[in-house]
Parts: structure tokens; sequence; C-alpha cells
């Protein structure tokens, strides 16, 4: 119908379809060519982008390892050398343009290398730790400028997060932020206690966020003070305070975290017992030249290039090389000679008997004042003595000082004692020097062997384990042999940890029987005179 209301005429409409077809074929015609440069301009720009990710087998290699972190040029921690090959790790690389988005690492620095997404791991807490070595991808790696997150949650103790470019901790906020250099990334999220044991109570959480952008709706939080060193953050309390978790749980996994930056590390604490840095200030000293700052308290926003938050423990009280930091393969007779230097030590090996046959070796007898305390010292001493030893009896009090009782013990060539935090002190002994056990009654050979026997192999002393049998023990008498402590001391393991340390910790002294120990004593001299 025409402006006017009429039907068209015939022929105005037999000329009208014919005009809107050749206008519909003159569009169509239009759109497909542009559709056409379209395509091949995507094509062409795709094909500048990603020919570089598959123009060798090598790249296709590199690609393949991009979810696993190796050490490199940079000397960039290896996320997966802290545990063992089933550790899970999580990283986490903001998104930028020009560089590739890895799990763990960025296999080859080459910026071509772009928008190669990882699918990204979940983060499982508590997983199982093996005893495999960790696998390693040894491809030389550089950091990205968005920075990354490294979250290792494996093995039976710790949990620990490495965070790596431009990061910012808010201590009285218990925060660490990652700041991306771009606002391509993805806000994420995790919570650990930088205790070295995941479930003990009392510690506070420390908050570590990869911020999403650096926009004005999600401001990264101003720096106040800029550092040029790394950073540890770590919490004390806990089981600190007893003289063997002080080196379990804090100072042995300290080393392994910090000895890599030659003092060049800011320590961060939770928690802060200012006695116990006062103590081990010598040894604190010597891992981090700075003071160390309470995170508690801390207001200020302050900036690193790198922060560890948490220490690792690979095994009670001991190092696996394997699982150290960087690839550095720490043991713990690096740790002894760690402690030797510290304290200026003199005797780095025991006494030599074949060049100087006139003189006797020292055996120091850690003599307890309490419950697992040895009822018949004089005889001890006296049967060493006869065996040919020069003795001396130890009772280290909790006020003496540790340079004082390191200097002590380093003079001796045979440390014994009955199980207890005593032993401890065998990380002063020089390399090559005896260590005595005595395992309380009660099928305790196991956590004696975890709490000492290793490490103390591992240190690279001699290692002699004594176990007491029940007539050695003083539970005999206060009990009697009918009673399942003494009878069965299986069946008290079964009804759980409180009555073992009850009785068989808490509730015994030792007498020994002085010609079923010389066997021991002999041992131990035989050791020495093969020095």
């Amino acid at each position: 119908m025409g402006s006017d209301g009429k039907l068209p005429t015939s022929a105005t409409a037999a000329k009208g379809p014919k005009g809107w077809a050749q206008r519909f074929l003159n569009v169509g015609f239009v759109a497909g060519f542009l559709l056409v440069l379209l395509t091949y301009a995507v094509v062409s720009q795709q094909s500048q982008r990603f020919g570089a990710v598959v123009a060798s087998p090598d790249d296709v290699a590199a690609i393949s390892k991009q979810a696993i972190k190796a050490p490199g040029e940079t000397g960039e921690e290896d996320p997966s050398s802290e545990d063992g090959g089933e550790e899970k790790t999580e990283t986490t690389t903001p998104a930028e343009p020009s560089a590739d988005h890895h799990q763990h690492q960025d296999t080859s620095g080459d910026s071509n290398q772009d928008d190669q997404q990882q699918p990204e791991q979940e983060w499982r807490p508590k997983a199982v730790v093996t005893e495999e070595p960790p696998r390693r991808d040894d491809t030389a790696a550089k950091p990205f400028d968005n920075g990354k997150v490294v979250l290792t949650t494996a093995g039976p103790y710790s949990d620990t997060c490495d965070v790596f470019g431009d990061v910012r901790t808010n201590g009285t906020a218990h925060t660490v932020t990652l700041v991306p250099a771009t606002s391509f990334t993805e806000r994420r999220e995790w919570k650990i206690k930088p205790y070295i044991r995941r479930t003990m109570s009392g510690i506070p959480e420390v908050t570590i966020t990869q911020l999403d952008s650096t926009s004005a709706s999600s401001p990264a939080p101003a720096c106040t003070v800029r550092h040029h060193v790394p950073a540890i953050v770590l919490a004390l309390g806990g089981l600190t305070g007893n003289y063997w978790h002080d080196f379990s749980d804090a100072l042995v996994p300290l080393f392994v975290a910090s000895r890599r930056y030659g003092g060049e590390v800011q320590l961060l604490v939770s928690n802060i017992q200012p006695w116990w840095l006062g103590k081990y200030e010598a040894i604190v000293r010597r891992l981090s030249k700075y003071d160390a700052v309470d995170l508690d308290k801390d207001d200020q926003i302050r900036c690193f290039p790198r922060v560890t938050v948490g220490l690792r423990m690979h095994k009670e009280f001991d190092i696996v090389p394997e699982f150290s930091p960087d690839d550095q393969r720490l043991t713990m007779v690096d740790f002894t000679a760690f402690l030797r230097e510290t304290y200026s030590l003199p005797r780095a090996v025991p006494i030599n008997l074949k060049q100087t046959p006139e003189k006797k070796p020292r055996l120091m007898l850690l003599h307890r004042g309490h419950y697992r305390k040895i009822v018949n010292v004089p005889e001890i001493v006296k049967a060493a003595e006869d065996a040919g030893f020069e003795v001396a009896i130890s009772d280290p009090r909790f006020g003496v000082h540790v340079e004082e009782l390191a200097r002590s013990v380093n003079s001796f060539d045979v440390l014994m004692g009955v199980h207890g935090a005593g032993l401890t002190n065998a990380v002063f002994l020089p390399k090559g020097a005896v260590v005595i056990q005595v395992v309380p009654y009660g099928k305790m050979e196991p956590l004696a062997k975890l709490d000492f026997g290793d490490p103390i192999v591992d240190m690279e002393l001699r290692y002699l384990e004594y176990s007491i049998t029940a007539q050695e023990s003083t539970l005999l008498e206060m009990l009697g042999p009918d009673h399942p402590v003494i009878k069965d001391p299986e069946s008290v393991h079964r009804s759980g940890w409180d009555k073992v340390a009850e009785y068989y910790l808490g509730k015994q002294d030792v007498k020994l029987d002085l010609e079923r120990f010389a066997p021991t004593l002999e041992l131990a001299l035989d050791h020495l005179r093969q020095q």
C-alpha cells in the first residue's frame, strides 16, 4: 500500500520485487566480503600468536611440563622440592597479555607464548606425604611481572605458601597480599597457620590473597615500608619452650627455609616470644641479619619481592635433603656444622685414641631431676670409668645459656641419657661422637628412633640404643608383674597415647642392670678407637 493509502499499480508491483532483490544481493555481497576479510585477519593474528608455541618438539614438551616449577636462572624455589613425590602444590599466576599463565613456571621466558592457560588445581590440605623424591622440571624459568602463589600442603605436619611478585604484608590484619601488575587476574584467597604443625591450636591463621585487579574498586594496600629482601612469616608458641621442640619445631625448619638467603631475609614472627628469641639469639642472628618483626603488632604495610608463609618440617628433628628448597639438599650435618660455627665450638671431631692412647674419652651422663631419671647413677659412673671413660654428670637446667651448654657438650665424646629433651644436645657434639639413648620400658623403641635415633644417625654420629627390661623399671615394683602396663605393653598402646605417656614416660624411673649394660659401653669405646 502506498503512502496515499492505495494499492500499487500492476506496473509498480512488477518492478518493486526486482529492485528489492537487487538491494539484498548487494548487501549480502558486501557482508560476505567483510566476513572474509575478518576471517583472514583473525587467522593471521592467531598464526602469529601461537605459531611459536608449537614450532618444535621442545616447545611442545615445555608446554606439557608447565604445571611443575623448577629452580632456574632466577634462583626461584622449586615448589615441589619441599616434600614428597605426590606433594600437592598450587601455583596461581595472574594472566597478562604478553606472558604465559603458567601454574608453576614460565618454561622458556618467551613472551610470545601467551594465553596458554592451564587448569587450576584444587587446594587439598593434609595430603599424605610419600618417601619418594619430589618430581622436578629443570627447565630454566623467569618470574612473571604479575607474580605467583605456590601453596604446599602435602605431608603430615606443615602447610606453607610462597608468594612471588609485588607482595604486601599487614601484620595486625595477618594478611599477605599479592598485587598484580595488570587487571587481568582472578581473586583468590587461602588461609594457613604459619606454625610447623597445622593442627596446633592457639595459632592465628594468615590470609594470603591474590587481588583481582589494581583498579579503584579493588585497591591494593599502599606500601609504607619497602624491603629489597624476601621475608619469612612464622609463628612461635605452640610446643616451643620444650627444648626438643625448640629445635624440631622451629630452629631446624627455620634453618632449612632461610639458609639459602645468607642472612638477607626478614623474619615476621607471629605469637612472638621475646625470651625465646633471646635464648637463641646467636642462631637467629646468623639466619637473619635484621631484627625480627612482631607481626601481631606491626601496623605497617611492608612490601617484599617474595614472602614465605610458614615453615616446613620434613621429619621430627630432622632434614630430608631431597625436600630442601631450591634444591639445596641440606642435611643435619649441615645444621650441626652451622651450630658449631655459630657458637665457635672448637671440636669438629672426637678424640683420636690412636694418636693419644694415654687419654680417656669423655662421657657426659645426663641426669634428669624428675620422671625417667636414672636411680643408680653412682654405679653407672663407676662402670663407665672402669670401662675406660672419664665421666661427668650433667643436669642442664632451663635457664642455662645455650652457648655455655653447647661448649660443654662439645668437649665430650659420648652423650648418654634416658629418652628425653636432654638428648637434643647431640647437635653440639663433634661429628663422629657417640650417643647412647636409654629407652624406657613399654615398647617405646619406635618413638625413641623417630625422636632421636634417625636424627642422630643423620648427624653422622654413632647411635647406640639400650632398651631396658621390666626388671630395670621402677614400674615393676610400683604396679606388680601382673599389671597390664608390665605384662602387656601393647594393650596400653592400643588404649591411646594418654596412657602411654602417663605410665611409660611419666611414672617410671630407670635402674640399669650394669652387667647387661656393659656391652653397650664397650661398643661406644670400640667406635672411638676406630676414629
